[in-house]
């Protein structure tokens, strides 16, 4: 690895941040990309996404960014737009308690303030991005609609569009998207086997980009990826993350 891993604490809360190569030594101001589940689709510990990342870096094929891994309280709770009942699996991970306009508003309107303050970054909208994957996906969404002016650009990697109300939430209210871009993608075979709404997980997805569309997003400010033969495990989120920040970043 080129450049540098920073661990810190901010109000409780475990951030893993990178540093590109040349941030020790240019005194350009960065973008940044707010990562949930504390980074593991880019930590080294977890991924080979990292790596991945600093060969586009060399080759010019996306530009150098600042990424902020920020840890959950509980992503049940906090990836989650409103209360909602567990799904009834064989395995009982519990209600989904609502918490995300919470978590939202801690990395708009407390960690990108601290973040802007300690690193030279790029704090526009257009320089800053929020991405995550499964519950995290869907999380990055709902700040599309609730922090327009705060985040410009929306990773959603195979987003939990399954979660109850969230696509009649999409249909419904209205999002001042102006210059923002999005990124969708699910795997093609993500809910199969599935005996819950979750076997619904493409066709959701495919409504969710769609009501997009409708709300004038134009192709090159929206798109969705459909990763052949993929399901839903962290070695596909990783594979397909560098890729999303490289469209996410394109000039436009």
């Amino acid at each position: 690895m080129k450049g540098k891993i920073v661990r810190e604490k901010f109000e409780g809360r475990e951030l893993l941040i990178y540093l590109p190569q040349t941030y020790e030594t240019d005194s350009k101001k960065y973008p940044v990309v707010y990562v949930h589940d504390l980074g593991d689709v880019f930590d080294p510990a977890k991924s080979e996404a990292l790596y991945e990342l600093e060969r586009m870096f060399a080759d010019g094929s996306l530009l150098e960014v600042i990424l902020v891994g920020v840890e959950s309280k509980n992503r049940m709770d906090e990836y989650t737009p409103w209360f909602a009942k567990a799904l009834s699996t064989p395995y009982n991970y519990g209600d989904f308690g609502g918490k995300g306009g919470e978590y939202l508003s801690f990395l708009a309107n407390k960690l990108k303030p601290y973040m802007d303050a300690s690193y030279r970054t790029a704090a526009d909208p257009e320089h800053t991005a929020v991405i995550g994957k499964s519950l995290g996906g869907l999380i990055s969404m709902y700040a599309a609609y609730l922090y327009p002016g705060v985040f410009g650009k929306i990773g959603s990697i195979s987003g939990s569009y399954w979660f109850e109300g969230f696509v009649d939430y999409m249909r419904t209210h209205a999002m001042d998207h102006g210059k923002m871009k999005i990124y969708m993608d699910v795997g093609s075979l993500e809910g199969v086997g599935k005996q819950t709404v979750q076997k619904d997980m493409v066709p959701l997805t495919g409504q969710a980009h769609a009501i997009l569309r409708q709300k004038g997003f134009s192709e090159e400010r929206l798109t969705l990826v459909t990763e052949e033969g993929a399901v839903h495990e962290h070695s596909y989120f990783c594979r397909r993350f560098p890729s999303a920040l490289r469209w996410l970043f394109d000039a436009v």
